[in-house]
């Protein structure tokens, strides 16, 4: 069976396009399945700017289905895999909002994070939103929340999910090992485990303040000696603190 996105009986008006080439403005005509074309009058090969690449962050058969693809579309590959994960952890989490709730706050701060610091953001999104996907394990296997036993049961699962949506072994094994160890940070740790790991210290000061009022004073304590990353302090004091930083750190 043919993709129906890329059978032309089911095309529509403007299916077939022109753009003009960024270098020297000659038009040049797109499919909208064309992945990247080739300027006629000055040689310049550009993206599509118009590809619908939704499907093609999780489809297990994209690479067939669209061919090599070039490095711009690779990254937007990986960026969208993101919302894959996101959903494939509310259809895990089923009705448990509150972990549901966690996850998404985590992922929401360690964006912030890494798009400051410059991580990784496909590994870091996908990690904050599986950070926690063993914690039902954790429970019906060994009574427990701890996250010595999150941290053991929440790999394979985040591998199984991520494999699943077909994503490639090195955003996987990173995931699974910022997942393995993201109550535990060692000595020499990537921008993308520092992003998730202090959006999640972020999330669980927010958590633990909803059922005992943590003062100023302690809050600034966590800030200054918990947090990994200058980004991840100044997004904990405006998210603790009600507290608007230099511009620049906010951003």
């Amino acid at each position: 069976m043919k993709c129906p996105g890329q059978d032309t009986q089911y095309w529509k008006p403007g299916s077939i396009f022109e753009v003009k080439c960024p270098e020297c403005g000659h038009v040049v005509e797109f499919f909208k399945d064309d992945t990247n074309r080739k300027c006629s009058k000055c040689g310049h090969r550009f993206v599509n700017p118009e590809m619908d690449f939704g499907c093609a962050s999780y489809c297990q058969y994209a690479e067939q289905c669209l061919g090599t693809l070039p490095p711009e579309l690779l990254a937007e590959k990986e960026d969208l895999l993101k919302d894959r994960v996101a959903i494939e952890m509310k259809r895990y989490f089923k009705n448990d909002f509150k972990r549901i709730g966690h996850a998404t706050r985590v992922a929401r701060y360690a964006e912030k994070i890494g798009k400051y610091e410059g991580g990784n953001l496909a590994v870091i999104l996908s990690a904050a939103y599986l950070h926690d996907i063993g914690i039902h394990e954790a429970e019906r296997k060994h009574g427990s929340t701890s996250a010595k036993f999150q941290e053991l049961e929440g790999p394979p699962i985040a591998r199984e999910l991520l494999e699943k949506l077909a994503a490639n072994e090195e955003l996987i094994n990173e995931v699974c090992d910022i997942v393995g160890h993201h109550h535990s940070p060692r000595d020499d740790e990537t921008i993308n485990f520092k992003a998730v790991y202090d959006a999640d210290i972020i999330a669980n000061v927010e958590d633990n303040q909803k059922e005992n009022s943590i003062d100023k004073e302690r809050i600034e304590k966590i800030i200054e000696k918990s947090f990994l990353t200058k980004k991840g302090r100044s997004v904990a004091r405006e998210a603790l603190l009600n507290e608007k930083q230099v511009k620049e750190l906010i951003n």
